[in-house]
């Protein structure tokens, strides 16, 4: 179906937010009547342009407070109309929305309301001009869309239809079948946001925390089904109204939203982009570093071992058990200190996962490859992480003969003496996002990595509230903590706070002491912390005093147990210990506040 996006949804000039949505690939927009009255350019001028750009100029919005008024306000009501819709033509413009009212002077009387829009839409066919009648969730006496199709049913104008707004009809929590009732030819427009489940006020809900579908909690792909079997053919238009995408960049945003569309047509049954190819687990974790010098001693002392080299660049492989972390010099001068850059995905199609990532408009990076280096496709997170598809060849496919060129391939092995293993793979790694960027990272990690968003959470910090989204795929084996402060001053391009790897072990307090042995620095925790663990938990006769010597964090649920520990920072990084028993799926966020808290003990 065609995309459109409401001028309102993006921020910038209006030549600014055309040049956005042509670039990201919509095919319409709806012109927001604010944007066109503080545009410089003439309404030709502005149908021009989006013409240039391949753009259809799809609504006008909005014409407010029209219908069930005192005769004399509808006088001047169509006097304001016929102004509009002369500049609509001028525009090139065909379908104008009209809110439902909200003024004080508008009456309860259906039968009024629908004369008054019957002679509204005789006035437009004069203009060529079709109007789109909606409910808005705070409308005075009609707020709700079956109320609305009941007042355009009864006005009974070939130039009079409904206009469908999945927020207005769904944050009321209205039944979306009714709209299979609706002949397909009268829903004239539909309008699509989402929005996180909040106990607000619809109008400053409405207003402020609207986000992408996909992004909320909303059911939009419902809602577009239902449309569409009533017979819809028109485009699916975005209508968003959100404060971070106000100040946000406007082709970015687009971009965002052009992937929340082809993922709803997905989820809806309209398109088949290339399926999603879900990771097996962690390759490896990229580490860029100008020196070595500061990272390597504390992976020593977590027990890897500098295992093997890039045949043509300056990266060494690290290992320890199944978990990998590359070393990477080649850092150029912007990456002085140790920062994660890389998450490398097991893939069971990498060429699959890249197709994938490309047709929803991820950025594939660009790589230097040698003739002989392995094929290995990369794409950024909004962050600006790169995530590699792999293929990582194992001993065991080699001995069957069936293993693929994996990128293990490229590096030459360093002589090492193997420790003893503690630490068993990677766990999870952390990752914290731009402030405007949290919602298109979480789309990003579940319609292009193909990975589950469970349950937001906010995490109290000293300076604030840090606010987290896990994605995992189905068995834990890939786990990313999405997370991002409560302000630009905790974006980490401004050098707010480090990302993190948490490294899985059987034997937490034998690694641990392992570790300390051999002098890693581990975070200090507060002896208050194990003081209130006395109080919620029992524990076996010196267990809590080994947690307490250790710096080990501690949590269970129904399912299981989680011990947990930290590194001091580096740079950037830090590393995370865990041992999950159990069933436990959780990431110890009842710890949380205590160890921002040490953290920011630490840096001061």
């Amino acid at each position: 179906m065609r995309t459109s996006i409401a001028t309102v949804s993006l921020s910038g000039t209006l030549t600014e937010k055309l040049t956005a949505a042509a670039r990201a690939g919509f095919d319409g927009v709806e012109i927001f009547e604010n944007d066109l009255i503080g545009s410089p350019l003439s309404p030709e001028e502005i149908r021009e342009r989006a013409a240039d750009l391949g753009l259809t100029i799809d609504l006008f919005q909005p014409m407010r407070d029209i219908e069930a008024v005192p005769a004399d306000e509808f006088a001047r009501n169509l006097r304001r109309a016929e102004h509009k819709f002369r500049l609509m033509r001028r525009l090139g413009a065909d379908t104008v929305l009209v809110c439902s009212s909200v003024s004080p002077h508008a009456v309860d009387d259906d039968a009024l309301a629908a004369e008054q829009l019957r002679r509204l839409a005789d006035l437009a066919r004069e203009s060529g001009i079709r109007v789109a009648y909606e409910a808005l969730a705070w409308g005075r006496h009609v707020s709700t869309y079956e109320h609305a199709w009941r007042i355009v049913e009864a006005a009974d104008h070939p130039a009079l239809g409904v206009c469908l707004d999945s927020f207005h009809i769904l944050a009321r929590g209205s039944d979306v079948a009714g709209i299979e009732a609706i002949p397909g030819d009268k829903i004239f427009f539909l309008q699509l946001a989402d929005a996180p489940q909040m106990s607000l006020d619809v109008l400053q809900w409405s207003r402020h925390h609207r986000c992408f579908p996909g992004q909320g909690d909303l059911d939009v792909t419902g809602l577009v089904r239902a449309a569409v079997r009533a017979g819809y053919d028109g485009p699916l238009s975005l209508e968003v109204f959100n404060d971070v995408f106000r100040q946000a960049d406007a082709g970015r945003t687009a971009v965002d939203a052009l992937r929340s569309l082809t993922l709803l047509q997905e989820s809806a049954g309209l398109t088949a982009p290339p399926a999603p190819v879900v990771p097996t687990g962690f390759a490896f974790v990229e580490i860029a570093t100008a020196d070595t010098a500061r990272i390597a001693p504390l992976l020593t002392a977590l027990g890897f071992s500098r295992t093997a080299r890039h045949s043509g660049k300056p990266v060494d492989l690290w290992e320890q058990g199944e978990a990998r972390i590359l070393l990477n010099t080649d850092t150029g001068s912007h990456r002085p200190e140790p920062s994660l850059t890389a998450v490398g995905l097991e893939s069971p199609d990498p060429a699959g996962a890249s197709a994938r990532a490309e047709s929803l408009l991820a950025p594939v990076l660009p790589r230097r490859r040698a003739p002989g280096d392995a094929p290995l496709d990369a794409v950024a997170a909004p962050d600006g992480t790169e995530f590699f598809f792999c293929v990582t060849d194992r001993p065991e496919d080699t001995q069957k003969g069936t293993a693929r060129a994996g990128w293990t391939g490229d590096f030459a092995p360093a002589p090492h003496t193997p420790g003893p293993v503690g630490i068993t793979r990677v766990d999870h790694v952390a990752l914290t996002q731009p402030w405007h960027h949290f919602d298109e990272a979480t789309l990003f990690h579940r319609g292009v990595l193909g990975l589950q968003p469970h349950a937001s959470v906010d995490l109290a910090d000293p300076y604030g509230l840090l606010r987290s989204r896990a994605v995992s795929n189905e068995d834990g084996t890939v786990r990313i903590a999405l997370g991002v402060g409560a302000s630009p001053t905790q974006d980490p391009a401004r050098g707010g706070r480090p990302q993190h790897v948490a490294l899985a072990t059987d034997d937490l307090v034998t690694t641990v002491r392992r570790a300390l042995a051999a002098g890693a620095r581990m975070l200090p925790v507060p002896a208050n912390y194990y003081d209130d663990l006395a109080a919620r938990h029992e524990f076996a006769p010196g267990e809590l005093e080994t947690y307490r010597e250790l710096g080990i964090l501690y949590d269970r649920d129904g399912k299981g147990e989680f011990r947990h520990c930290y590194t001091v920072t580096t740079g950037r990084v830090f590393f995370e210990l865990v041992e999950r028993d159990g069933g436990y799926d959780g990431y110890g966020a009842t710890n949380a506040t205590v160890r921002l808290a040490a953290q920011h003990a630490q840096a001061d």
